[in-house]
């Protein structure tokens, strides 16, 4: 990147790694360094929390309005009826309006961690798509909007072509998608006066669109800004893990696995994810990533650290490094590893503990569970656990087992 930016934002966005493609560098650089940018990033409802894959997005908008800009957080309560295509192999599952409206509800909750809602001109605003989208009339819709897309141009967007060079479908509702995202910047810019998109790479096709649509309608220039598709430094999607989602609300991944997460980032991604996930400033990312041999492990802890007191507070970043030092220093418990729940009734003549291991989420299914077994990678109590067929009764849970699947993981079962 030899462009040099004016505007805090754009100087923020190359230095730390967030920045893949723009439309008009200078044009958005010129636009941030003269007032309040209002930008926004769609999110779909398509689970109950966001996921870590989600998380550059949200440091994007966190850092918009820490550089004195105006976030927009777009629930997809519209679109997600649709669902998006984008470098998927198949069509998504179409959810009902009541589970997209309890998805959204789900999702919000983060959103508040990082970004603040309050009025004022950077205040952030949460709105839904299905306010405009909800109620088109489909015969106007295609007179006045459809007629500014053209086929073959769509035809030829990665997103699309990858499915159609694998042969596989893409339904006329997954088609008009891209449509529905172009219209909801063309929408936001008419009623929030937005002037930028931003999103992860594979959504610049549907980024160019809205920009494209916006001008032929309304005659007003607007930006769209993407992100690099986050890989980790050995190929994996960013945000899954062994045992599956990192999501981001605690209800459905405990602070304590959320830290441990990124306590067990590889040596080779620490600095990077220190800059993006972080608000380190970007010297001190740099030098902590640099370290080598042990010493690598506490710039990870301070990358836990940093990321969980973001997302759930310090106190639980604290417990969190507590319970780590406790469990893998001292051989301990630890008060905040992820408990499995058991009821008198669930353990009436006994429960294998392959059952066990999977409820507690160290295994995604008993084929798993026994292999790990068979390899001598469980263990229980902090002993090797060896008998695939053990059966654990009410008496054995009078105080709480620890099972262990490998050195890193870690979960308590217990009679509640």
């Amino acid at each position: 990147m030899t462009y040099h930016p004016k505007s805090d934002f754009m100087a923020t966005m190359i230095s730390r790694g967030f920045l893949a493609d723009c439309t008009d560098y200078q044009g958005l650089d010129e636009a941030l360094s003269k007032g309040v940018v209002p930008a926004y990033i769609g999110f779909d409802a398509t689970a109950s929390s966001l996921h870590v894959g989600s998380l550059i997005q949200i440091m994007m908008l966190r850092w918009l309005q820490k550089t004195g800009h105006k976030p927009i957080t777009l629930m997809g309560g519209g679109t997600t009826k649709v669902g998006d295509p984008s470098f998927r192999a198949d069509e998504r599952p179409l959810l009902g309006p009541e589970q997209i409206d309890a998805n959204i509800a789900g999702i919000k909750k983060v959103f508040a961690s990082y970004i603040d809602y309050s009025d004022g001109p950077t205040g952030a605003l949460m709105l839904n798509n299905a306010e405009w989208l909800d109620g088109l009339n489909y015969l106007d819709f295609l007179r006045d909007i459809g007629r500014h897309f053209s086929i073959n141009r769509m035809l030829a967007f990665d997103s699309v072509k990858s499915r159609l060079d694998r042969e596989q479908s893409l339904s006329f509702l997954e088609f008009n998608y891209m449509i529905l995202q172009a219209y909801d910047f063309l929408e936001l810019n008419r009623r929030y006066g937005c002037l930028l998109q931003m999103g992860g790479s594979d959504q610049w096709g549907n980024i160019v669109n809205g920009i494209d649509l916006t001008r032929r309608v309304l005659d007003h220039e607007i930006f769209g800004m993407t992100s690099p598709l986050l890989t980790t430094s050995d190929g994996k999607k960013m945000g899954k893990s062994q045992s599956g989602a990192v999501w981001l609300n605690a209800d459905m991944l405990s602070p304590y696995e959320f830290w441990q997460f990124w306590r067990n980032t590889t040596d080779a991604d620490t600095g990077r994810f220190l800059k993006l996930y972080t608000e380190l400033p970007v010297e001190e990312c740099d030098r902590l990533g640099a370290l080598a041999g042990s010493e690598i492990n506490a710039a990870k802890i301070i990358l836990a650290n940093e990321v969980t007191t973001l997302l759930h507070g310090a106190e639980a970043a604290q417990a969190a490094e507590a319970t780590a030092r406790e469990v893998f220093e001292k051989g301990g418990v630890g008060d905040d590893l992820p408990t499995l729940h058991l009821t008198a009734t669930d353990v009436v003549g006994g429960i294998s503990v392959v059952q066990l291991i999977v409820r507690a989420g160290l295994a995604a299914s008993g084929k798993e569970a026994k292999r790990l077994i068979t390899d001598n990678g469980a263990r229980l109590n902090d002993e090797p656990l060896t008998d695939a067929g053990l059966m654990i009764d009410a008496a054995a849970l009078a105080r709480p087992i620890k099972l262990s699947a490998g050195k890193k993981r870690h979960a308590l079962v217990m009679l509640s």
